[in-house]
C-alpha cells in the first residue's frame, strides 16, 4: 500500500466530517523513514491548498507562518525558505513554492501530518470520536513512512493516538513505546504550540530540541 492509496478514504471522511467546501489536507515530507513524523490535529481552512481550486500538493500548513517559525527555530528549516515564508501573505504562496519549501521539510527528513485530515472553516475543536475514524488511517501512514521517531502534538492527539490519558505538561520529554503492525515506535507527545498553544510555543522548542539531540 502507497500513502496515495489512503486519500480516497481521507476524501470519504471529509465529505462526512469536514467543511463542504473545503478539500483534506493529506500530508508531506520526507516519506521514506524520516527521522521525525509529527502529528498534528486537523487542518483549517486558513491552508490555502484546502480551496478546491488548488492545483498542487494538499499538504499541512501551506499559506501559513507560525508552524515554520518553530520549525525554523528547532533547526528543521532552511533560513532562506523561513525568510520567503515570512515575507508572503497567505494568497501569495503558490505551487511551486509549496513544492519548495516541503523539498526543503524533505531534506530535513521529517514528515508532517494531522492525526484527522478533515478541513474545517476555522479552528473548532473536534471530538474524540471524529479523530478515532482517522486512527486506522494514522497507524497505515506510520507503517508505510516507518519514522525512526513520532511526536504527538497536544492532548488530544497523544491520548487517542496512544490509547491512554496524556497530559503533556505531565510527561515532557518522555517517550511512550507504541506497537503498529507488529512493530514499537516511540512517540512524544508535546505541547501543541499553534493558535491556542502560541502560549506554549516555547516549551514545545525546548521539548523537540531535546528529542532531536538524543535520537
Amino acid at each position: 500500500m502507497q500513502l496515495e492509496d489512503l486519500k480516497s478514504e481521507y476524501d470519504k471522511l471529509q465529505i462526512k466530517y469536514g467543511a463542504k467546501e473545503l478539500t483534506s489536507i493529506y500530508n508531506g515530507g520526507c516519506t521514506n523513514n524520516p527521522d521525525i513524523c509529527f502529528v498534528f490535529m486537523n487542518p483549517t481552512g486558513r491552508n490555502i491548498a484546502s480551496n478546491p481550486n488548488w492545483k498542487g500538493r494538499r499538504s499541512p500548513w501551506i499559506g501559513t507562518k507560525n508552524i515554520w517559525k518553530l520549525f525554523y527555530k528547532i533547526g528543521l528549516l532552511d533560513e532562506k525558505i523561513y525568510e520567503n515564508i515570512m515575507a508572503k501573505k497567505p494568497n501569495e504562496w503558490n505551487e511551486e513554492f509549496a513544492d519548495i519549501v516541503y523539498a526543503d521539510v524533505e531534506k530535513h527528513k521529517y514528515f508532517i501530518t494531522n492525526l484527522g485530515k478533515c478541513t474545517q472553516i476555522d479552528a473548532r475543536v473536534l471530538p474524540n470520536s471524529v479523530y478515532n475514524e482517522y486512527l486506522d488511517l494514522l497507524y497505515k501512514e506510520i507503517e508505510i513512512v516507518n519514522p525512526k521517531t513520532i511526536i504527538t502534538l497536544g492532548n488530544q492527539v497523544s491520548s487517542i493516538v496512544l490509547d491512554k490519558n496524556i497530559s503533556v505538561s505531565q510527561c515532557r520529554k518522555q517517550n511512550f513505546l507504541k506497537k503498529i503492525e507488529g512493530k514499537e515506535y516511540k512517540v512524544y507527545p508535546v505541547y501543541y504550540p499553534i493558535g491556542n498553544g502560541m502560549m506554549n510555543i516555547d516549551k514545545a522548542i525546548e521539548d523537540i530540541k531535546f528529542i532531536i539531540e538524543t535520537n
